[in-house]
């Protein structure tokens, strides 16, 4: 069993695998339109966390962890199913570690993704402003944590990995303008 994950997991896997690879799946975007109201938010103030969204000619980095053992597999398979609860989809995916390859490294690597469907998803928030996303991920906090330090911490994970992801990297840039300028406001 594979697992690509291109948000939390990329530096928090929380299950035991048996090998790492860095690499993307191609044709979709990494976007900040899934609401978290059971991590980094609330019922009442949902927090953003990263969804994919079909793009094509785009890649997405992350991290692919393999699950060999079948106990380990079962496990992995409970865990994940509460931690992306909140996500409806499933997606059996090629997965390519050389963006000259032709031929994926692992075809069919489970990803987690939160359809637009109002219906099946009642926390997806969708598109918005840069700015009126980046609001909402400073005031936003859950039981995992600020927004704030998902974002950051994703955008760390992905340089980590090399990956220069712009729209991470201008919303990461604009919650701390943000941050800056409460600061300022504050003194």
């Amino acid at each position: 069993m594979w697992v690509f994950g291109y948000g939390s997991l990329i530096w928090k896997a929380g299950f035991n695998y048996d090998q790492r690879l860095v690499g993307f799946i191609k044709d979709y975007r990494r976007v900040f339109y899934q609401g978290s109201t059971d991590h980094r938010g609330t019922v009442d103030y949902p927090g953003r966390t990263v969804t994919l969204e079909p793009a094509e000619g785009e890649v997405c980095w992350g991290a692919a962890y393999k699950v060999s053992k079948k106990e380990d597999q079962e496990v992995a398979l409970t865990y994940l199913e509460v931690r992306e609860k909140q996500y409806d989809q499933k997606a059996y995916l090629d997965f390519f570690t050389e963006p000259t390859a032709t031929s994926p490294a692992v075809s069919g690597i489970m990803v987690y993704i939160a359809s637009p469907d109002k219906k099946l998803n009642r926390n997806y928030l969708g598109p918005a402003s840069l700015e009126d996303i980046a609001k909402q991920i400073v005031h936003a906090e859950g039981p995992s944590g600020p927004n704030r330090d998902y974002l950051f911490q994703l955008e760390k994970a992905l340089l980590q990995i090399g990956c220069k992801d712009e729209h991470v990297m201008d919303l990461a840039n604009k919650v701390r303008g943000i941050l800056s300028q409460g600061e300022l406001t504050a003194s």
